[in-house]
């Protein structure tokens, strides 16, 4: 089995090979390890290998890891999962960007606790691209409000638009991608330069990044397969992080 390092090294030549094939300028997709679940020996692997793009899911466990690795610098944490608004504190404190703002209410809760902590907040409105019930992310034609709305809070930094495709449908995959990347050029003058896209994960980060990614988010085919069954052992004081939930996507 591959190392972390050596995993990394080749998701960082995949994304290479799909910067050099559609045109676009080397280093201009920013690679977001994801981490959740996995223990701080891993993320410190990854980040001895020179990654500094984290991203996490699960408030909880991404509050402990971010006060466990604070003395790391320049660690860019990243926060991928839903949020509910009764978890926005974790993410007001300790990200620096938040993928999936889907509402207001949520807008105006990470507001309020980015005032008490004196922070800004990078954020990115998710887009349920495919209208699948069972994902979380504000529609399409609710984009333009929820951007108007955000226009009002000054702790909050529009930066760009995230999805999640489809799953095992590279032509729904696609459609989507394109989809939000034409949302994202009607909508460009919202945020602030340069824009972001999130989209693309390990199975389709060349398609992604052919379709306008500006960030792919990578977990398994850096950090391998992860397991819900068993708490999660941390390798430090940080504690256990407790049981694990079936995410919502496959990094």
């Amino acid at each position: 089995m591959a190392s972390v390092a050596e995993a990394l090294s080749e998701v960082r030549t995949r994304i290479a090979m799909a910067e050099r094939t559609c045109g676009r300028a080397p280093g201009s997709v920013t690679l977001v390890a994801v981490s959740k679940t996995k223990p701080l020996q891993a993320i410190e692997e990854a980040y001895a290998a020179g990654q500094r793009d984290f991203g996490e899911s699960y408030a909880q466990e991404f509050e402990q890891k971010a006060r466990a690795l604070a003395h790391l610098s320049g660690l860019h944490w990243h926060f991928i999962g839903h949020l509910q608004r009764n978890k926005a504190k974790a993410v007001a404190e300790h990200a620096h960007t938040l993928h999936t703002l889907d509402g207001f209410l949520l807008a105006a809760e990470l507001q309020k606790r980015l005032l008490a902590a004196g922070r800004t907040l990078e954020v990115l409105v998710e887009v349920n691209v495919a209208r699948e019930p069972q994902k979380s992310g504000a529609m399409a034609d609710a984009v333009p409000t929820l951007l108007a709305s955000i226009r009002s809070l000054d702790r909050l930094v529009p930066r760009g638009l995230m999805t999640v495709p489809p799953a095992d449908d590279d032509h729904a995959a696609e459609r989507c991608f394109r989809d939000l990347a034409s949302l994202l050029e009607t909508h460009r003058d919202a945020f602030r330069s340069p824009a972001f896209l999130s989209m693309g994960m390990s199975d389709d980060l060349a398609l992604a990044i052919a379709c306008g990614a500006t960030h792919v988010r990578v977990g398994t085919a850096i950090f391998g397969a992860r397991s819900y069954e068993k708490p999660l052992q941390e390798h430090s004081p940080a504690a256990s992080i407790g049981p694990m939930v079936p995410p919502r996507e496959d990094s």
